[in-house]
């Protein structure tokens, strides 16, 4: 049906002026020439906002009835890499033409938006089972059992790492200007490997590991660094060594060498790095590294230990202060990787 002619605001309001003069419809569209039910419209409209101009409109309707938007959102639940064009698609073969900015939008107005997946480590059955059996033993331990465990791992830092993914200000023909460049070299520049370690006081030692580390280096490193470390952080008596699953770490040769050093280890589930808050230092410190800009891979090392050395101890006592609530969080997630 095509859309009748507006009525001018000045016959609006001459309508309103009959109707306060107690003047009924039928008179009204004698004088006017108009239809009775223009009339109703218009006089309702006036008894209930008290004007004649038309109230602002949502803007054009939605092309999606709510059916489809409800086989969207079932589509997307079920499998969240759905792409925009598998949607136009889905929505075409059951009638409805829409674009993939029109399915954008939808989503986005029923709360979801498009990002990146984050990359997590690969669970099996056993890896959830582990990590929930720990996180239900752990849940009620006092903050006071955490502050006796000394955490440790391994990292990688690459020379350019977190630089090549950094965002610039810059105006539209200064791309190439040095200062909106990052400097490249061929195989990313090389990286290094470190072992550190951190209890709630602070920042343990950090090595360089030079080579494949085997059993033997490992044990070498918790030698030469892990001892030191506990003195300088004057754990006491009572402490726990907490280290991943690694098969260096739970080769038959390491675990007799930590029971002749009296050493008590923290049971540990496999793949659960977002369980320990080392990964927070870790990124802490590839951050702080990052903003020096190192040269080379001893420039880089070098700037490593010295921002390794800075990060506040009061970091790593907020760290494993807030323990509990990577237990809950992944109570909360049934197992599966969650935000560290």
């Amino acid at each position: 049906m095509a859309k009748t002619k507006e009525l001018s605001k000045d016959v609006r309001d001459k309508i309103v002026d009959l109707h306060k003069a107690r003047m009924d419809y039928k008179t009204i569209t004698k004088q006017l020439g108009e239809k009775v039910t223009t009339f109703g419209g218009i006089i309702r409209k006036w008894k209930k906002h008290k004007r004649t101009v038309n109230l602002p409109r949502p803007g054009a309707p939605c092309k999606i009835s709510p059916c489809g938007v409800a086989m969207i959102m079932r589509t997307v639940k079920n499998q969240s890499r759905t792409t925009r064009e598998d949607l136009v698609n889905d929505l075409k073969a059951a009638g409805t033409i829409v674009t993939k900015k029109t399915i954008g939008n939808t989503l986005r107005h029923e709360g979801l938006k498009s990002c990146s997946a984050h990359k997590v480590p690969l669970l099996k059955k056993a890896h959830i089972h582990a990590r929930l059996k720990f996180a239900n033993e752990h849940l009620n331990d006092s903050e006071d059992n955490w502050v006796k465990v000394l955490w440790s791992d391994e990292t990688k830092m690459e020379l350019f790492g977190i630089n090549s993914t950094r965002r610039v200000w810059r105006r539209r023909n200064a791309a190439y200007d040095p200062k909106n460049t990052i400097p490249t070299v061929k195989h990313g520049g090389g990286n290094i490997m470190l072992w550190g370690c951190f209890s709630a006081k602070g920042t343990g030692q950090l090595h360089r590991i030079k080579g494949m580390m085997d059993g033997a280096m490992y044990r070498q490193i918790l030698g030469e660094y892990l001892l030191p470390s506990l003195r300088a952080l004057e754990m006491g008596r009572g402490w726990v060594f907490q280290h991943d699953n690694d098969p260096k770490h739970m080769a038959k040769a390491t675990k007799e060498w930590l029971k002749k050093k009296h050493i008590k280890v923290l049971e540990w589930p496999s793949q659960s790095r977002d369980l320990n808050p080392i990964e927070n230092l870790w990124r802490e410190l590839k951050v702080r590294v990052a903003k020096r800009q190192p040269r080379n891979l001893n420039d880089l090392e070098k700037i490593c230990k010295e921002e390794w050395d800075k990060i506040p101890p009061e970091m790593s006592a907020n760290l494993v202060a807030n323990y509990k609530k990577r237990l809950t969080s992944v109570i909360a997630n049934k197992g599966f990787a969650t935000k560290y």
